[in-house]
């Protein structure tokens, strides 16, 4: 079971990575098709949205199309919000995982992401859930959910400062 976590954890690595390099090709691939990639909303001091159909999310994406509209945009330099582009650092820490009863598997992490952007240098950090499934000799995220925790935000937030 430890080299399973361990081959998680640096999938994981590898996957911020990519998104740190704005190697998005890479980054996407390691999405399924429907994955859903949400962030939640607070909804109050201590209590985050759920239900992201029927509740305010800060992103929600019900499969990897909308990420790839992102990276799109991103691409083509039709995204206002994202240029230039910041220079962002994932860390991810204490990764945890467990084999879910469909046989995928459950990870949760801790993050922080280091952005620089127009001379200034700021973070957001949090938590992150996500599930897994084997393929070949890898895994493909089928969901990431992902806790913003210092949500007074002052610039742009998007998927890729998580």
């Amino acid at each position: 079971m430890s080299n399973v976590i361990q081959s998680i954890e640096q999938f994981l690595y590898r996957t911020s990575e990519y998104c740190d390099r704005q190697q998005w090709d890479e980054y996407l691939a390691a999405f399924d098709e429907s994955a859903e990639f949400h962030m939640p909303q607070w909804d109050s001091e201590h209590v985050y949205t759920t239900d992201p159909k029927r509740e305010m999310s800060l992103i929600y994406y019900p499969n990897r199309a909308g990420l790839e509209d992102r990276v799109f945009r991103i691409r083509t330099g039709k995204s206002a919000a994202c240029t230039p582009m910041p220079r962002t650092v994932h860390l991810i820490n204490n990764v945890q995982a467990e084999q879910q009863e469909d046989g995928q598997w459950k990870a949760r992490v801790n993050w922080v992401t280091h952005f620089y952007r127009f001379g200034e240098a700021e973070c957001f950090f949090g938590w992150a859930e996500y599930r897994l499934r084997e393929e070949g000799n890898g895994w493909k995220i089928t969901s990431k959910r992902s806790i913003v925790l210092n949500d007074k935000i002052r610039h742009v937030l998007d998927f890729y400062h998580v």
